[in-house]
């Protein structure tokens, strides 16, 4: 995962002439990922979130109020006179949290359940959080057609999510388990043509790296990087259990980027969907990285037996 977006998005720029011709079919790709990702998902993961909710709230607030602000603040310290970049660094922001991330947060021993409540709870309150938080911070510089992009939150994430999830529920489980593994592989894939497709649509904004667009690059590294540590602080600070802990960097560092790019590319101008895009080159690079922070910090071999008891 950490090669394939990057290789996407290199890919998508060479063939720009020829893949940009196929964006249209990018929505029904995106919401057959969101499906065959959603399979192992069912409303029992919800029961203890929402009965113990503290941890929601502190991930929620992570995703959609301190890197939002937080994006927006340094968009407007180093691209103060360009409305499209900051656009696209605070959607990069705004988008609900990655469907991807409870892969991580398995790897690394994290509570599932807690990340797939998150996860099904942010996406499905989406179509509203987002065009709010864009007309909150963009409204008055970028034209936002909200009722289009509820819509397309609504059919690329929403509506698969529920049916996945209610095959899952009140089907088979077992059958949910076996469709989920067969259509694993073909969600790679879809991934690297969504990414690929986008890419090629704003290839003319990419395919020239120059002093702007490293400082586009540098700045969404740092911001997305940020994401995690926001989340990974505000869990030690209110002492919450490693396995929430793991779960909530990764809910709350973070997101659907893919999601962003499509609704970049469809109801932003094409400038304001370049820093979504490169935020496809590091989403799961620093995935991977804080995996490896994770490891040092709460998986460290014990120096002798006698140290367990300290």
């Amino acid at each position: 995962m950490a090669f394939l977006t990057p290789a996407s998005v290199i890919i998508g720029v060479i063939l720009s002439s020829f893949l940009h011709q196929f964006s249209f079919l990018v929505p029904w790709i995106f919401a057959g990922m969101t499906f065959a990702g959603s399979l192992t998902s069912n409303f029992k993961s919800m029961k203890h979130t929402i009965t113990h909710p503290f941890p929601l709230l502190l991930t929620l607030a992570v995703l959609h109020i301190v890197t939002p602000v937080w994006a927006f603040t340094i968009g407007h310290l180093f691209f103060q006179n360009d409305p499209f970049t900051i656009t696209g660094l605070v959607l990069s922001m705004v988008i609900p949290t990655g469907i991807t991330s409870v892969i991580w947060v398995s790897m690394y021993k994290g509570n599932v359940p807690f990340t797939l409540a998150i996860i099904l709870l942010d996406t499905l309150f989406s179509p509203f959080i987002v065009p709010i938080s864009m007309s909150i911070f963009i409204g008055k510089t970028v034209h936002l057609e909200i009722w289009e992009m509820m819509k397309g939150l609504l059919s690329m994430i929403v509506l698969p999510f529920l049916v996945a999830m209610l095959i899952n529920q009140f089907y088979s489980k077992s059958v949910a388990e076996k469709w989920n593994k067969t259509l694993a592989p073909f969600s790679k894939l879809g991934l690297a043509v969504v990414v690929s497709i986008n890419s090629s649509v704003i290839a003319p904004y990419i395919r020239h790296i120059d002093k702007k667009f490293i400082q586009i690059a540098l700045t969404i590294f740092f911001i997305a990087i940020c994401g995690y540590f926001f989340a990974w602080i505000l869990e030690i600070l209110t002492k919450r259990s490693r396995d929430e802990v793991v779960g909530m960097i990764y809910t709350g560092g973070m997101r659907n980027i893919s999601a962003g790019a499509v609704l970049a590319i469809s109801f932003f101008p094409h400038p304001a969907a370049v820093p979504v895009v490169i935020g496809m080159l590091f989403q799961h690079i620093l995935a991977a990285f804080y995996g490896q922070l994770i490891k040092l910090v709460y998986f460290r071999p014990s120096l002798s037996p006698s140290s367990k008891n300290l």
